[in-house]
């Protein structure tokens, strides 16, 4: 007797789509390091959009899926980010084209190029302040129900802005201690960078993340 084939258990639109940009963003992140924006009176690296956006996504699957489920998609986020990493090294190591102009080898250079401290830090910082951004957004969801959808709106804004600052700043603290510290004073960055964080934390993660669930609801009725 032939057993009935078993198929694998779908994953859910939203969770998919997610966990794609999810990915996408582990790398960005790093490129967009690369310059300093001025927002007002606060100067921050602009890779804070696409590591916010990690933030955001990470809650709202642990909004929509539960915590383990969020643990999950940060813990194969390291799967870009070091292959990313690996193939920078990979292509910096290549020699460049003749054809390619001296001006444009410098930039790419120093575009891509950083110091073995800060590669380190990277991922060290990304793991830790992930997984506390996941455990404090469920943590003070309290006794509501997981995976469910349930405490959307002001609750769920307001636990999104609390996770993500304290996460940046510790987000911060890990980054800049590990890659910098030693090599010049950094108690006016880690001030300025922290508060920065906090600031872009409490006013753009709250209603991303409502958006974002909003925009799952819809796949899925899509």
């Amino acid at each position: 007797m032939t057993e009935p084939a078993t198929t694998a258990p779908a994953i859910p639109r939203p969770l998919f789509v997610y966990a794609l940009l999810y990915g996408g963003m582990t790398v960005l992140a790093g490129v967009l390091g690369n310059k300093q924006v001025a927002l007002g009176p606060l100067a921050v690296e602009a890779g804070i959009f696409a590591f916010l956006m990690l933030v955001v996504l990470s809650s709202t699957v642990a909004q929509l899926y539960g915590r383990k489920t969020a643990d999950r998609m940060v813990f194969w986020g390291f799967l870009p980010l070091a292959l990313s990493v690996a193939l920078i090294f990979l292509v910096l190591q290549i020699p460049a084209s003749a054809d390619m102009p001296a001006d444009r080898q410098a930039a790419f250079s120093l575009m891509m190029g950083s110091t073995p401290r800060i590669m380190a830090a990277g991922p060290v910082a990304y793991g830790v302040s992930l997984f506390l951004n996941v455990w404090l957004f469920s943590a003070l969801r309290g006794k509501e129900s997981e995976g469910d959808g349930a405490g959307s709106g002001l609750g769920m804004m307001v636990r999104g802005g609390i996770a993500s600052a304290l996460s940046q700043v510790v987000d911060t603290l890990i980054f800049i201690s590990l890659a910098f510290y030693g090599e010049f004073p950094i108690g006016d960055l880690l001030v300025g960078q922290m508060l920065a964080k906090v600031v872009l934390s409490i006013v753009l993660v709250p209603p991303l993340i409502a958006l974002c669930v909003t925009l799952a609801r819809r796949l899925d009725r899509a």
